[in-house]
């Protein structure tokens, strides 16, 4: 018969299995269920083949980072085809290119850009250095709504030209801008959370002055969608508004604590996808199951950070760009730890923007998207941050700068 002595070992060890299990679990995203649930297993998707073309002289190439280009051919002497095509399908009509081109002599062409059975979208953008870019006079630029063609008038030469749906950022493009604040700025702190299913490193940008613990967080994401320049160039905008030296922002640091996640999908950015990882999957329709391995780092991340460290996530923000300028929140049944927030939120970016209408447009929760787990998750108040596609780059960066001013004199307030 086993003595008292082994009973006692074995309930302490019992004892101690749970509390792990307890404390491990409380330090890991829960698979909360939404109303309509998304299949996020992975999905074979097809690479585009990394090269250059030359026909008669004229050249146009996808090998570097962000390119998107599946083919390429003459029509006429005057006229060439750039074939694009996406990852894989159903998808979202978001028909991104991105490519190189230049030729032997100095010649005006006709590009047309041909996306078979799918629609254009983005008004092409150009650059010589990569740097500076310019969105395609309308002059120089044919398509019809809903048509699977749009023909480019450009000029070329010897010299190498973007032409591209939006402005190039790549993972090493965000690597740099978080590294910059990393290493001039006491505040950021730069973590390696986890690698995407190819291998890239996955970044959190954690902002804050004295010590972490017990203080209310923000949470922000950008970058699930490829092809969401505007979105990303709003978030930047946003946290380099909460990183500035000046008297709210450096008292809003002192008081909060902004957890950054700059680029969630590093494979898509860089492999010229419309929308998915390179798992075929839309990153943001898997904040349930976490069958992808980016939303998974991020979340895990996340939460265990909140949670030892005894913070509250107050607002979760995710920056995202669409047809148009647009904020996607919760109804008035899903009240957040700081119900109320938005609502003062918009109408201070209303008056702030004078004739333009901040369109808040509230939705209940439906697919697993971050919006709804950023409110199932910590009871956040969770706003999809949109951007239009074609939104004025100036009045991104001051609708931005102005969107984060106007949360931090909020939260300081309720404070």
């Amino acid at each position: 018969m086993p003595s008292v002595k082994f009973y006692s070992l074995l309930y302490s060890s019992l004892l101690l299995l749970t509390l792990y299990s307890c404390k491990t679990s409380y330090l890991t995203p829960t698979n909360h269920k939404f109303p309509d649930p998304v299949n996020t297993s992975s999905k074979p998707i097809v690479e585009q083949l990394k090269k250059t073309y030359t026909l008669d002289g004229v050249s146009v190439s996808n090998q570097f980072d962000g390119a998107r280009l599946n083919g390429f051919e003459k029509i006429n002497d005057t006229t060439y085809r750039a074939i694009i095509t996406p990852e894989n399908e159903p998808i979202n009509e978001s028909a991104y290119f991105c490519f190189e081109l230049w030729s032997e002599t100095n010649r005006n062409i006709d590009l047309e850009l041909y996306y078979p059975n799918h629609e254009h979208r983005y008004i092409p953008k150009i650059s010589d250095d990569g740097k500076t870019w310019s969105t395609l006079d309308s002059m120089d630029f044919d398509t019809l709504k809903g048509s699977d063609l749009a023909t480019l008038r450009l000029s070329s030469g010897s010299d190498k030209k973007l032409v591209c749906a939006q402005e190039l950022y790549t993972s090493q493009h965000n690597t740099e801008w978080i590294e910059y604040f990393g290493q001039n700025q006491d505040n950021v702190e730069i973590s390696l959370v986890g690698q995407s299913k190819k291998g890239r490193d996955i970044h959190c940008m954690d902002i804050y002055e004295g010590s972490k613990k017990d203080k209310d967080a923000i949470v922000i994401f950008s970058r699930l969608h490829p092809p969401e320049v505007p979105g990303y160039l709003a978030m930047r905008h946003f946290v380099e508004e909460i990183l500035a030296d000046k008297a709210l922002s450096n008292l809003f640091r002192k008081r909060f604590r902004i957890l950054v996640y700059p680029m969630v999908n590093p494979d898509g950015v860089d492999m010229g996808h419309w929308r998915h990882n390179a798992g075929g999957i839309d990153l943001n329709r898997d904040w349930s199951l976490f069958n992808q391995e980016e939303p998974r780092v991020v979340a895990t991340h996340c939460v265990k950070e909140i949670r030892s460290h005894k913070n509250q996530v107050l607002v979760g923000l995710d920056f995202h760009s669409t047809q148009e300028d647009i904020l996607y929140t919760h109804t008035d049944n899903r009240q957040s730890s700081v119900f109320g927030f938005k609502d003062i939120w918009v109408d201070a970016l209303k008056d702030g923007l004078p004739g333009h209408d901040p369109q808040d447009a509230p939705y209940d929760l439906n697919q697993p998207i971050t919006k709804g787990w950023f409110f199932l998750e910590f009871n956040a108040e969770a706003i999809t941050y949109e951007v239009g596609d074609e939104t004025d780059r100036a009045f991104i960066d001051k609708k931005a700068r102005l969107a984060a001013k106007e949360m931090m004199k909020l939260l300081v307030l309720r404070k």
